[in-house]
């Protein structure tokens, strides 16, 4: 499996800044815009969950379960992304997962955060800005 199937997040060159923290260094928030999500409802796959029922006698990792939710924590994410530039955010603070079973025929995944519009701070002034992250 590779670290694409088992891992998420942004990747370089966005527009949207998306951090787990309450503030960014070197940055300040310019105008509270308020509460985004990105919801997404993943069915079950019968296959899948026959699979991971023998491979729990066993042990070890579900990797086809580990890359549907990444898949699906992606697309949350993806989805949170868009609320926030439709709403004139360049960054989501506080950015948050939550993860439920969808009436045991699936599960829920929300990505959630509080977008904002930050601008760059430099020597004391500030000027607002599209963010550019390096991996």
């Amino acid at each position: 499996m590779g670290i694409e199937e088992h891992g998420g997040g942004q990747g370089p060159g966005t527009d949207v800044l998306v951090v787990t923290t309450n503030d960014v260094p070197g940055h300040r928030v310019q105008e509270v815009i308020g509460e985004v999500f990105g919801l997404t409802v993943r069915s079950r796959h019968l296959g899948s969950q026959i699979g991971a029922g023998l491979k729990s006698m066993v042990g070890g990792e579900l990797k086809g379960l580990t890359k549907t939710l990444v898949q699906t924590r992606n697309q949350a994410m993806e989805r949170l992304v868009e609320q926030a530039r439709a709403r004139g955010a360049n960054g989501v603070l506080a950015f948050r997962f939550d993860v439920t079973d969808a009436a045991d025929v699936g599960t829920e995944v929300c990505a959630y955060g509080t977008a904002v519009a930050q601008s760059r701070t430099f020597g004391g002034s500030t000027s607002r800005s599209s963010f550019i992250l390096c991996r």
